[in-house]
Order: C-alpha cells, then sequence, then structure tokens
C-alpha cells in the first residue's frame, strides 16, 4: 500500500476535475484506490467525478464501498441520492438525500442549502413519479369502462332481433349519450387535476420536508412548521438557516401563511400525501 502515491493521484485527480476533465479525474481517482483502497474519501471523489459522466451505476457502487468503510460519509449519502434519481429509484434517492441532510444539520456543513435542494428535487419527483401513475391508471380506467359501455350496447342491439329501426336507433342514441356524459365527467376530473397537483415551495418546511400546517416564524424572517423547529431547537438553539442563537420564545406564529396553507389544502387535499 503507498499511502503517498495514493494522496499525490488525488491531488492530480483533483486538479482534473476543477479543470473539467472528468476522464481523466476518474482514472486518477481508480489509481489512487488501487495504492490505497482503504481511504473512504477517494471512492466519493471517484463517485464525484463518474457523476459529471452520468455513469450512475457507477457511482452507487463507489458510495456503498464508501460507506462500509466510514458510514458517516455525507458525501455518499448526498451522491447516492443523485445517482438513484435518474435511475428513477425514487425512494432510494430520497432515503439517501434525508440521511444526508440530517448530517449536514448535525455539523453545519456548509452543503446544507445543496442537500435541502435535492431533498425537494427528490420529493418533487418522487410525487411526479406518483401522480403520472395516477394519471395512467385513470386512463385504463377510462379505457375499460368505455369499452365495457361499448359491449352493453351491442348486447343490447343484440337481445332482440325484431328490434325496429327505430327502436335501434333509440338504443343507440341512448348510449351515445351516456357515452358522452361518461366523457364529460372524465374530462372535469382531468382538468381538475392537472391544476392542482403542485405543492408550491413556500409551504414545504424546510426541516422535515413536509407541508406545513402550523407555521412559525423566527426573528430573520424565516418560517418553518412549529413541530419540526421546536424539535431542532430541543437539540440545539441555533437557526436552521443563519447558525446564529435562536430560542423557543422567539417563534411567532406566521398567520398569513397558515391561513394560505389552509386555503390550498382546502381545495388541494390530495397535498396530504406529498
Amino acid at each position: 500500500m503507498s499511502t503517498g502515491r495514493s494522496i499525490l493521484l488525488k491531488e492530480d485527480g483533483n486538479r482534473r476535475f476543477q479543470a473539467g476533465d472528468y476522464v481523466s479525474a476518474e482514472a486518477l481517482y481508480s489509481k489512487a484506490l488501487i495504492a490505497d483502497p482503504t481511504n473512504p474519501a477517494l471512492y466519493t471523489n471517484r463517485a464525484m467525478a463518474r457523476l459529471k459522466m452520468s455513469l450512475w451505476e457507477s457511482v452507487i457502487a463507489d458510495c456503498n464501498e464508501c460507506l462500509k468503510l466510514d458510514p458517516d460519509s455525507m458525501k455518499a449519502h448526498y451522491y447516492l441520492s443523485q445517482a438513484h434519481l435518474p435511475l428513477h429509484n425514487y425512494d432510494e434517492a430520497l432515503e439517501h438525500a434525508l440521511k444526508a441532510y440530517g448530517m449536514c444539520v448535525k455539523t453545519a456543513d456548509k452543503s446544507l442549502s445543496s442537500v435541502t435542494a435535492q431533498v425537494k428535487r427528490c420529493k418533487k419527483e418522487r410525487w411526479d413519479d406518483l401522480d403520472k401513475r395516477r394519471r395512467r391508471e385513470t386512463s385504463d380506467l377510462e379505457r375499460e369502462i368505455y369499452v365495457m359501455m361499448e359491449r352493453e350496447r351491442d348486447e343490447a342491439l343484440s337481445s332482440d332481433p325484431d328490434l325496429r329501426d327505430g327502436e335501434r336507433q333509440e338504443i343507440q342514441t341512448e348510449w351515445a349519450r351516456k357515452m358522452d356524459t361518461m366523457r364529460d365527467v372524465f374530462e372535469k376530473s382531468r382538468a381538475a387535476h392537472e391544476q392542482r397537483r403542485k405543492v408550491p415551495d413556500w409551504a414545504v418546511d424546510d426541516i422535515s420536508f413536509e407541508f406545513m400546517r402550523d407555521p412559525v416564524v423566527t426573528k430573520t424572517g424565516k418560517s418553518y412548521e412549529r413541530a419540526s423547529i421546536t424539535e431542532h431547537l430541543r437539540r440545539n438553539n441555533t437557526d436552521p438557516l443563519t447558525r446564529e442563537p435562536l430560542y423557543l420564545s422567539e417563534l411567532r406564529p406566521n398567520i398569513d401563511l397558515k391561513q394560505a396553507c389552509d386555503d390550498f389544502l382546502q381545495d388541494n387535499g390530495w397535498a396530504n400525501d406529498w
């Protein structure tokens, strides 16, 4: 094992990475790992380069190796989240983003804002995926209903061979009316569905990443869900954003924001599942 050679290769890899030469950086980090396979930072460095190259599976492999050596690596969880997201592994992406977020909060890491943005992105893309599935299921249901209605119409027309032309026309008209009514119901439902399926950023708590129902505001003007900021301050009497001293007695109800959240939830009950 050559720790000194590994360090030199890593430093060279860092220079290549900063220059935007991710292929060369990745190769140098790989050589550094051959020299010292016990250094967890080398795995996250190579994962960082591989992220830039969209080598998602390789990023995941590197980060998992890093976590075997260093279970508390914030970077490994952060990069895992970024790699799982384009693979549509939404639950895994959110899980690792939340772990990275918790570590950032605990250590006051400078990456907190970037990790917070990643958590929100994971939640949004996860929700969008669930919403697309709901839409597909609705479309499938719509098609099934139309097929069933057409079958019942045809059975009504063929059940009595003695039907006169006028009676057949009356049955066809009645079923056409029923199907038009059903199409109208689906169209109205679809229009309302498409208008409502987005949670505004101002309604999302930056600690729990849940929809706010009882927001309070700090002395810096930042609002949080009361339960989330209370739990945070029980562990650490500092503002999550500025790191300045903050105490429970300094929190104030954000009445206007609470009313806005209540109004949104009144018309968008689905947001409870966000």
